[in-house]
């Protein structure tokens, strides 16, 4: 089959179509057969993992794009449950016509292990005793949700990820599958987020810990069932939620107006407030109020324990190596873009900076961006614009090195015309690259090359390779080698590196696989 770039969906790759809702989407779930072993050495089992799925594998699965949630997210990423009044968490960047196209690409997001949405967690019930774990739990880390993730993805036939993406820890968990699993990852997107977290970033998940705990009805995180620790955990919500934000936001969004029922009589507050006790009419203030909400409604949706062990998980963890991040990611093999908030002080722009410098430094081809917002953290949950832009555009710039396979099959010009076709025929190929002893190319025969030399009772194999090559590089665009193939009628050609050395094959089927020809 040839490739026309003209006659597929090629022209329409790139396309600016205005965003669509999902709509009704529903959750799924998958238990992880056997013993799950944790970093810590700690094991569960019967571990169950939550998780949604918007649009459609491909044939070979090669457009699976895995979304990672933030702290206190969820695998509702996008869509609406029946009933919903507002979509998944990044519904804006999700869905057909955004950057996670889910006309060209599968969208899979799972709820981290830890949680509380589905997967297992402390609220679980630990089939040893048939009662929720509580703090029982044993303590996980961001590579526990990864190697969770990966086993979700294994079920469902996926070998490599297309791309993995996710803002805060969602971030992180990006960081950490192209660190635990570098040949399962071509591309990353880490959003608003860090390599190692810093002594602030600890210290104000502490303060939120302490917050849990030092509510009485915590009881030693044997609440379930019973009264929840509503005040601690609410008051956790509102430490945490000061950080997402920033003083540009807040001003612009509260300024310092009170609730119109306070006024700014202080005089008239004062007099009527014991000495004796302290009454906090007097500084209703709206951002307090936002804050309180905020608080409240994440009791309604979150559990305790889950927020001890998550922001835990986020202290612990940390890339280096030796104190080198250089070192820690050294493996690394995808193709990064890092996207960092202009106005995020949890975790400011140096830190994606640093990310980005890494991975240069070993030689990985990283993209740094920045988002232009007075939000805050909480930038890319809102950025619609900048978002679908920034991703669209690093999703779309595909190189023949993301399509290209490395392991293909060559002959030498001395090889046999009987070898190279019983070659062909074995392996499915219809071409092969003609190499020297050092691996550069020298031609190529192909399937009708062979079918020629037998009409024409040819019997060297040296008289029908074709010499003039057509080839391409690793680094150009894909559409470089649609071209090549629509102008000289052929559907593959092999990918040389600077020296000559063939590195592997791209045909018009890998292309056509990537750029939506579903099943």
């Amino acid at each position: 089959m040839e490739f026309s770039a003209q006659n597929s969906s090629y022209n329409n790759y790139f396309s600016g179509k205005k965003g669509q809702s999902l709509g009704i989407v529903r959750s799924m779930n998958y238990e992880i057969p056997g013993i799950f072993r944790l970093e810590s050495g700690k094991t569960l089992t019967h571990v169950r993992i939550e998780y949604e799925m918007y649009g459609k594998m491909n044939e070979d699965k090669s457009n699976v794009i895995l979304i990672c949630h933030a702290l206190t997210g969820d695998a509702h990423a996008a869509g609406f449950h029946e009933g919903d009044k507002k979509p998944g968490w990044w519904d804006i960047v999700i869905g057909p016509n955004k950057a996670f196209d889910t006309e060209k690409y599968c969208i899979i997001c799972s709820n981290v292990i830890g949680g509380c949405k589905g997967s297992t967690g402390p609220s679980s019930i630990n089939p040893e005793t048939g009662k929720p774990y509580g703090i029982s739990f044993p303590i996980i880390t961001i590579a526990d949700m990864v190697n969770a993730q990966k086993k979700l993805i294994e079920h469902l036939g996926v070998k490599q990820l297309y791309a993995v993406a996710g803002g805060s820890m969602g971030g992180m968990q990006v960081l950490q599958w192209t660190v635990s699993y570098p040949e399962m990852v071509k591309k990353a997107i880490a959003i608003a987020t860090t390599a190692s977290t810093t002594p602030q970033q600890i210290a104000f998940g502490a303060i939120g810990r302490k917050a849990i705990t030092d509510d009485p009805k915590w009881n030693g995180g044997d609440y379930y069932g019973k009264e929840i620790p509503a005040q601690g955990l609410a008051l956790a919500r509102m430490i945490g939620h000061i950080t997402y934000l920033s003083d540009a936001s807040m001003q612009k969004k509260f300024g310092r107006a009170q609730l119109a029922e306070t006024g700014q009589d202080l005089s008239k507050i004062s007099s009527e407030t014991s000495s004796e006790t302290f009454s906090d009419s007097f500084s209703n203030f709206q951002v307090e109020s936002y804050l309180n909400h905020q608080g409240d409604t994440f009791t309604k949706r979150f559990d305790a324990n889950s927020y001890l062990y998550i922001t835990k998980a986020v202290d612990f963890f940390d890339l280096s190596k030796n104190g080198s991040l250089i070192e820690g990611l050294s493996g690394v093999k995808a193709k990064y873009l890092v996207i960092a908030i202009t106005s995020d002080w949890l975790y400011p722009p140096y830190q994606s900076q640093e990310i980005v410098s890494a991975l240069t430094a070993n030689g990985v081809d990283a993209r740094y961006e920045e988002i232009r917002s007075q939000y805050g953290h909480d930038a890319f949950l809102l950025e619609e614009g900048q978002l679908n832009y920034l991703i669209r555009s690093f999703l779309s710039q595909v190189l023949v090195s993301d399509i290209m396979s490395p392991n293909f099959y060559s002959i030498s010009r001395d090889e046999t015309l009987e070898n190279a076709s019983m070659l062909m025929v074995k392996k499915k190929v219809n071409h092969l690259p003609v190499v020297s002893e050092d691996g550069k190319l020298e031609g190529i025969v192909t399937s009708w090359d062979i079918t020629k030399a037998v009409a024409c009772k040819i019997t060297e194999l040296d008289e029908i390779i074709t010499r003039d090559v057509k080839y391409v590089y690793a680094g150009e665009k894909i559409e470089v080698a649609s071209s090549i193939m629509e102008d000289y009628s052929i559907s593959a050609l092999p990918v040389i590196d600077s020296e000559n050395r063939v590195i592997g094959m791209v045909t018009s089927e890998s292309i056509s696989a990537l750029i939506g020809r579903y099943s």
